[in-house]
């Protein structure tokens, strides 16, 4: 069980994490300034649990690939949205961050809302009510449990 921190529409990357950012040396030195111009409190409200939900075209802009890692840094569990930018997807995939797409869901949660989700049935339930979601392939699936696909493919290498 997990809170919701809900964003709108067209969250870019240089949103997730500004460029100025960038510079620090490391991933847990830029997590702290996640979201800072839309909400300059998430990473010390956020979790290890906590869902980011949104509307569409999520991680639209650039590609870097700090914005899910910073993500993924501070524990949030999943991202879920009605769409995501396709190099958001696939970067967030490669660093083994869940991003899940559920058309429904985000006209009907609030920011705070607990949440729950099944990767596994492709299920999200807030609120007494069942969503169903994207569910990922198998081979998907797989990946994000070995820690994301560069790490899928250092063990098959082993």
């Amino acid at each position: 069980m997990g809170k919701t921190f809900r964003f709108h529409t067209d969250v870019d990357t240089d949103q997730i994490i500004a460029s100025q950012y960038l510079l620090f040396p490391t991933i847990d030195e830029m997590k702290m300034h996640t979201f800072e111009s839309l909400d300059p409190n998430f990473a010390s409200k956020v979790k290890p649990g906590d869902f980011v939900v949104a509307a569409e075209n999520f991680g639209c802009g650039s590609s870097r690939e700090q914005a899910p890692s910073v993500l993924k840094a501070l524990g949030v569990k999943a991202v879920i949205a009605k769409s995501f930018a396709r190099i958001f997807y696939r970067n967030a995939i490669n660093i083994g961050l869940p991003v899940i797409v559920c058309k429904e869901l985000y006209d009907e949660v609030a920011d705070g809302d607990d949440m729950e989700l099944s990767l596994l049935d492709g299920v999200v339930t807030t609120g007494g009510r069942e969503f169903t979601c994207t569910k990922l392939p198998e081979y998907m699936q797989e990946i994000l449990d070995q820690g994301g696909l560069i790490a899928s493919l250092n063990k098959e290498e082993a």
